[in-house]
């Protein structure tokens, strides 16, 4: 059956599957459908140019759409990485955002563990032994835990 809606087709099936690949990113969220619809147009570009001649067989555009599926991925990926600068560099590494911050003590550090509260948040810190009410810096996160140094 497909060997006969392409033989019908010819070089424009190509075309059909990359705008239904285009119309399925509509649907299917993700942003990846598209450089896969792109690959199937640019091996469409291709037919409309060689589909007469005797090297242009199926294996052929099946490896040309393979090898444009990555590489136009990869080319996508990238250009979509660089142009993704954020104003929240920390939105969802609260640890990280703490880095530099002052607080006071709200425990005593013993044997490197006490507590503080930053802003609503009571956290775990690890550090010098130090009394309660002491000012301290913020100088690491590793996930739950920031480590504090005093001021």
């Amino acid at each position: 059956m497909l060997a006969k809606i392409v033989g019908e087709l010819g070089p424009w099936s190509w075309w059909v599957a990359g705008l239904a690949l285009l119309a399925a990113e509509l649907v299917a969220p993700g942003f990846f459908l598209v450089w896969i619809g792109l690959a199937a147009l640019s091996v469409g570009a291709l037919s409309l140019l060689f589909w007469d001649t005797a090297f242009w067989v199926w294996q052929l555009q099946a490896l040309l759409f393979a090898a444009f599926a990555v590489i136009s991925t990869l080319v996508g990926r990238r250009l979509t990485l660089r142009n993704s600068k954020t104003d929240e560099p920390f939105l969802n590494q609260r640890g990280a955002s703490l880095v530099g911050r002052t607080a006071t003590l709200h425990e005593p550090i013993r044997e490197g563990r006490g507590r503080i509260r930053l802003d609503d948040t009571t956290w775990r810190v690890m550090g010098p032994d130090l009394p309660a009410g002491t000012q301290v810096r913020v100088v690491s996160s590793n996930g739950r835990d920031l480590t504090v140094e005093p001021i």
